[in-house]
């Protein structure tokens, strides 16, 4: 007969985990509750007059026929950064996976970009695609592409969605790499014996094996799009030129900061985070379907 247990009650488990509560409640929550208490204000430049006005900032911003196109821009600029930077990642994982010699080295290589800040991953795109200094502006115009982004929003767009991704690119290939190195061999070297060549087996067995990781990555890289690239943004285009690349976290910074428009901003920073929120609930509740599955 099993003896049941009792274990004396501990404030351990407290003592643990109370630097992470503390690290949300100071960086997380107190900042979302003031944003939602200052998106139900009106307030001057200066903050020397403050009107309490319910919902009108909401009202206004949804009135507004740019700022849903700043949301339809931005989650065209979300879903080409993550398709453009987790493709890349997983051709990558997939060539590095079957390296045989130095493919700590290459694997090595390949991360390496991940610890470049965003600022920096966006300095550099502008000046590799610079007007009159840029090398890529160079070679675009040897095969007769007239490229200036700071004046033209495609190009413009093009090179942010380039810098984004190439910023990412490390993150995913870590994930894909380590799906693969998950996977049982015997069934790719089955697959293989049958007649299998790379490509049917990478389609078959590997990519569908990968789906959990695929999904997951897709949430965190829309995320990272919505959030993290506002130092892209601000070092490349600052929005321009007009606003063809002025997408929904640098419009929160533009109207806030430089319009001085402090209630409309902070509406627009609840609505960004209802967003990021119901992407991580979609991801959350996924899991849970493949757990139970």
């Amino acid at each position: 007969m099993l003896k049941r247990v009792h274990f004396r009650p501990s404030l351990l488990p407290y003592l643990l985990v109370a630097p992470q509560i503390a690290i949300t409640l100071v960086f997380f929550i107190w900042p979302a509750a003031q944003a939602l208490y200052q998106s139900l204000l009106s307030q001057d430049a200066f903050g020397l007059s403050t009107k309490f006005v319910w919902f009108a900032n909401f009202q206004a911003l949804f009135a507004d026929p740019f700022y849903f196109g700043t949301i339809k821009r931005t989650f065209m600029f979300s879903f080409l950064v993550a398709g453009l930077s987790m493709g890349l990642a997983l051709l990558l994982a997939a060539m590095a996976d079957r390296v045989i010699k130095a493919r700590l080295a290459y694997q090595t290589l390949l991360i390496w970009p991940y610890a470049v800040a965003p600022a920096v991953a966006g300095a550099l795109w502008m000046f590799l695609f610079d007007p009159t200094l840029g090398i890529g502006t160079y070679f675009l115009r040897g095969f007769g592409i007239d490229w200036n982004f700071r004046l033209n929003g495609g190009q413009a767009m093009a090179v942010l969605v380039f810098a984004a991704a190439w910023k990412q690119i490390s993150y995913n290939f870590l994930f894909f790499l380590a799906g693969m190195h998950a996977m049982p061999r015997s069934l790719i070297e089955a697959a293989a014996i049958d007649g299998a060549g790379p490509a049917r087996r990478f389609m078959t067995i590997i990519f569908p094996l990968l789906s959990p990781t695929t999904f997951f990555l897709l949430v965190v890289n829309l995320v990272y799009a919505f959030f993290d690239t506002f130092g892209i943004v601000h070092a490349v285009t600052k929005g321009g030129p007009g606003k063809d690349t002025e997408i929904l976290v640098y419009k929160v910074f533009n109207d806030g900061f430089v319009g001085l428009d402090l209630g409309g901003s902070a509406a627009q920073s609840i609505v960004l985070m209802v967003i990021v929120i119901a992407l991580t609930v979609i991801q959350f509740r996924y899991i849970e379907k493949r757990v139970a599955y």
